[in-house]
């Protein structure tokens, strides 16, 4: 597996459009995301686009005119991969290639090459060839002939590179071949789980590259790998931590995004089973982001998709020594006043008052309010604890506020 550094990095660019449903503050945001994600692959990116649109061109995701001042600039500046920040179907991939004569990755794509990088495990190594298979089946059309002129980097990790006799019998051969070295693992994980008891688990999710796993090091004093990369994280990781002297399990879980590709929701269900089967969720949110609150409601989405919306949950907002508000000068008449505008304080007297102390406030890389942090997960967890163990009450003191 290819490491971050020794990747010689792809010039690329970004396509988005303005849709009735999606604003050029929101395609901001989504393409700043898709910068991200493009570097984290091993690209950077040069130039972005943008178009107005009611809806995506059928053919070419873009209009004729944009089309030919994006094929202008690749050709001008030796550009090898262009980024779509939607989803394009076969017949748009194959188009756009045929005009553009160049590398052409959505964001699906993207992410699940990302996925094949990050991926060091047999089990995660299967779930993202699965999720690769899955996205290749039904643009298997002229696939081979854009192999032939790119080799390698971004969005040629996995199965195409080294398949290029493969049709449609073999790939859904292979598809169902790997379902079922799945469902083999996942009978062996789920034994595993059997095999811990009745411990309490505690389970830390989030948005990808929110801290989850900077805030695992930091309670479990181990070392799972942390990076500020998207999905530096794939594998779960389950660590037994005692706090006090109250022992739970504590794992670190892939993190979520906005837009995640259906492939790979559906073939990490079983990575998503340690959030399933937690007693109690650590909700991360990075709340330097300025887009946290969109975070917060990607992740509650994808936990309602995978029924976990009804457990015990804490909101764990970190990095809040990167937190920074706007300011406006006060000979500004003009500026309105917005949520970037709130000061932390500020921000703990809107809707998060309402979450009482299921809301906390840390920096885990300072370690600022980990005391308070862990204070809080005890209470919980000897709540739980003591539910699952009554006998065992006198063991675990509560903990008297001062």
């Amino acid at each position: 597996m290819l490491e971050q550094k020794n990747i010689a990095y792809e010039k690329a660019v970004l396509i988005g459009i303005v849709t009735k449903n999606q604003d050029q503050e929101k395609l901001n945001e989504f393409l700043d995301e898709l910068e991200f994600l493009t570097y984290t692959a091993g690209g950077e990116v040069v130039k972005r686009f943008t178009q107005k649109m009611d809806i995506p061109n059928s053919k070419t995701f873009i209009g004729s005119g944009k089309m030919e001042e994006v094929e202008a600039f690749v050709e001008a500046n030796d550009i090898g991969t262009v980024v779509f920040d939607d989803e394009l179907t076969p017949a748009q991939l194959r188009n756009i290639e045929r005009i553009l004569k160049a590398k052409i990755i959505d964001r699906t794509n993207l992410i699940l090459d990302i996925f094949a990088q990050r991926a060091q495990t047999s089990y995660a190594r299967t779930q993202v060839e699965l999720a690769q298979y899955q996205y290749l089946l039904p643009r298997l059309t002229g696939l081979w002939t854009h192999l032939e002129r790119q080799r390698g980097g971004i969005g040629m990790r996995g199965p195409g590179e080294t398949e290029i006799e493969t049709d449609r019998r073999i790939v859904r051969d292979r598809i169902s071949l790997l379902k079922k070295k799945l469902l083999t693992i996942d009978k062996q994980m789920a034994t595993q789980r059997g095999n811990r008891g009745k411990m309490v688990r505690v389970a830390l999710v989030g948005y990808t590259n929110v801290g989850k796993s900077t805030l695992m090091n930091v309670v479990a004093k181990s070392e799972v790998f942390a990076e500020n990369k998207l999905f530096a994280t794939l594998d779960t990781t389950v660590r037994k931590v005692v706090i006090g002297n109250l022992p739970f399990l504590l794992s670190d879980t892939v993190g979520f995004i906005r837009k995640l590709p259906t492939q790979l929701v559906e073939s990490f269900k079983s990575t998503l089973d340690e959030v399933r089967e937690a007693d109690l969720l650590l909700h991360v949110v990075d709340i330097s982001h300025p887009q946290f609150e969109d975070h917060i409601d990607s992740v509650n989405k994808i936990l309602t998709e995978i029924d976990c919306t009804d457990k015990p949950t804490i909101m764990v907002f970190n990095k809040i020594d990167a937190y920074q508000h706007e300011t406006i000068d006060e000979d500004d008449l003009v500026t309105e006043r917005t949520k970037a505008h709130y000061t932390l304080e500020e921000w703990k007297k809107t809707w998060m008052s309402r979450i009482g102390d299921n809301a906390l406030f840390i920096s885990a890389i300072n370690k600022e309010n980990i005391d308070e942090f862990r204070k809080r997960v005890y209470k919980e967890v000897r709540e739980i604890h003591v539910t699952r163990f009554p006998y065992n009450n006198f063991l675990y003191p509560e903990i008297v506020e001062e």
